[in-house]
């Protein structure tokens, strides 16, 4: 027997022992009639249908569920990728572009800046922390807690001195938070200290900034209180979530459990306007009792 024959042979046994195995693209037989849909003519320079435009919370694609009003009553309260469906052991295609389309806005708002012409437009004066550009914030998280001699220079010598109250927007990790958020949200809260009596320093705007920004500001101006609003990292449910960083006696050094913070300010979480309000209400609270952070948590309980 020579080799052709000896393989002729062992594909023949095996064939009688495992039955062909299906593949992919075997014939594929349905067990019930199914829905046709109907083609949708796009033409060059046409839009294909937004899939971030869709609520993650009405998006509900469990084909045959046992209760799919109580769920979809669940998933209101929620914009947690729930009840995504499947196709067979698969994402459906829907809930697959949706993530995509989240994670690159996610990626998006942390490397793009804010436009150069933000500060002037808004009123606010324009700084830089120690980071020169996006890469160096993104890696020397400390260097964006600081500024050098020149920008540190320019806020003495703009800012007023020794505010009650300071109010900083700085960039953060996300440009499109500050972008859709910072500017109602400041008015808001000015409006609101004003109404208690309550003056505010220069606003500033600090570029490359972390938090502790805030306590370098506190360093050089004096003030007794900071409030910094800053873009926050980007999730796969918004990429403009935006905080409000509340410090009492801020001074570099200090602990992080001495800030108070307001977060999830967005159009799917609190309104900026919303926000704004409650924020200066807060600063009236942490004005008169003298501490934030968990300080004013002890407080409130005793």
């Amino acid at each position: 027997m020579n080799k052709e024959e000896l393989s002729a042979l062992v594909a023949e046994i095996l064939k009688d022992i495992t039955p062909e195995p299906a593949v992919k693209g075997s014939d594929y037989k349905a067990t019930q009639p199914q829905p046709q849909q109907q083609a949708r003519n796009f033409s060059d320079g046409d839009f294909v249908p937004d899939v971030s435009a869709l609520d993650l919370r009405k998006l509900y694609m469990v084909e045959s569920a046992a209760e799919p009003q109580a769920y979809k009553k669940l998933k209101e309260k929620t914009p947690a990728r729930l009840g995504m469906g499947r196709c067979g052991p698969r994402y459906k295609t829907v809930s697959l572009l949706r993530f995509r389309a989240d994670h690159a806005a996610a990626q998006d708002a942390v490397f793009t800046e804010v436009p150069e012409d933000y500060a002037q437009k808004h009123g606010l004066l324009p700084l830089q922390t120690r980071c020169h550009d996006k890469d160096e914030y993104l890696t020397r998280p400390d260097l964006g807690r600081c500024f050098d001699e020149e920008n540190a220079a320019k806020l003495r010598s703009s800012a007023k001195s020794a505010p009650r109250v300071q109010l900083v927007v700085g960039d953060g990790l996300s440009s499109a938070a500050i972008l859709a958020n910072a500017a109602d949200c400041m008015a808001a809260i000015k409006d609101g200290l004003k109404l208690r009596g309550i003056e505010t320093g220069t606003d500033i705007f600090v570029r490359y900034c972390r938090v502790g920004a805030g306590d370098a500001v506190g360093d050089i101006t004096g003030c007794e209180l900071v409030c910094v609003l800053v873009g926050e990292r980007p999730g796969l449910v918004t990429d403009k979530s935006m905080s409000a960083y509340i410090t009492y006696k801020p001074h570099t050094g200090i602990s992080e459990s001495a800030r108070t913070v307001v977060s999830n300010i967005h159009a799917q979480g609190t309104p900026a306007m919303e926000a704004g309000a409650f924020v200066a209400e807060l600063i009236d609270t942490i004005l008169e009792k003298k501490v934030s952070g968990v300080g004013l948590h002890l407080e409130a309980a005793t």
